[in-house]
């Protein structure tokens, strides 16, 4: 196979350097790399670019991969590790506490009733190192290493900080710690391995998630999912009990301003996607208006004609 291209090494110094991405970051890179529009630019990645990057990473058990932010439902793009070993373990900067810490944190996430997907910060700064230790040691405060003993507040709070920075940890609201996209992506075997509860609809660990409504049955779909399933009634039938499952309305102006998060636009059912370059400008300056008339949108406060112009 032929070495990769300028562009194919573009992406992945982004990915490399910047850590995961978002769809919208993600997008802006595609895009400059490879000189197309976006439209063009994902049907090049997906056809191509995607099977021939993991290729080639496969020989270092690393993976360019995807995944839905469990909060926002918007797609994230990363490059993570496949093997799991001692060796792997040592590239990582933080200490034995830090790891011990980090750990703490997304078992009781991953733990939270009723699949809220966060924790509260002062939780989980009061995570106990006992928890995780073989019980034999965690009865004992003899066995507990000094390092873990000596793991001060000001401490945890820094972790906490850096965890958040680097993407493993995130703030899916005031005053809560949620899983950051690093972690989303890289520990998907982790929540499966530790027998997180799966979404009906995707089949991905379900951290984050609606729960069925009927009392006693375990089922639960992740909100983006059931966003896909809403149907003219507003109420699909719960698979596991087969009672009803509301799932609210999607307006169309909600519609396309999901579509505008993800940077992905149409500005109706024949005209195409919006080119990313100038919806990217349009975004950092104006806030989203829609109007609908006919099928035929203005997104931005641009119509068509303008975006043209431009």
């Amino acid at each position: 196979m032929a070495p990769l291209s300028r562009e194919h090494q573009t992406l992945l110094d982004a990915l490399i350097s910047l850590g995961p991405l978002k769809e919208t970051e993600f997008a802006s890179i595609l895009t400059s790399a490879i000189g197309r529009n976006l439209g063009v630019a994902k049907n090049i990645f997906d056809s191509e670019f995607l099977r021939e990057i993991n290729t080639e990473l496969s020989y270092v058990h690393s993976e360019l991969r995807s995944c839905r932010d469990q909060y926002d439902g918007q797609v994230c793009y990363g490059v993570v590790n496949n093997v799991s070993d001692e060796q792997s373990n040592l590239g990582t900067k933080d200490s034995v506490p830090q790891i011990a810490f980090f750990k703490g944190i997304i078992e009781e996430i991953a733990q939270a009733e009723p699949a809220q997907g966060c924790i509260s910060s002062f939780d989980a700064l009061n995570i106990r190192f006992e928890n995780q230790l073989p019980s034999e040691a965690s009865s004992n405060q003899q066995q507990v290493p000094p390092a873990f003993l000596n793991f001060s507040m000001s401490q945890k709070e820094e972790t906490l900080k850096e965890l958040v920075r680097d993407k493993w940890l995130c703030h899916p609201n005031e005053g809560n710690i949620g899983l950051g996209i690093r972690t989303l992506l890289d520990l998907r075997s982790w929540f499966k391995n530790n027998d997180i509860p799966s979404c009906e609809v995707c089949n991905e660990f379900g951290v984050k998630a609606d729960l069925c409504p009927n009392e006693g049955c375990t089922v639960r779909i992740h909100m983006y999912c059931l966003r896909d399933l809403s149907s003219p009634k507003d109420v699909n039938l719960c698979s596991g009990c087969g009672k009803p499952w509301p799932l609210g309305t999607i307006t169309k102006v909600e519609a396309v301003e999901e579509a505008a998060a993800d940077g992905i636009l149409s500005l109706n059912p024949s005209a195409g996607e919006l080119d990313w370059k100038k919806a990217e400008h349009t975004l950092k300056n104006r806030k989203i208006q829609t109007l609908h008339d006919d099928k035929v949108y203005t997104v931005f406060g641009l119509t068509k004609d303008h975006c043209n112009e431009q």
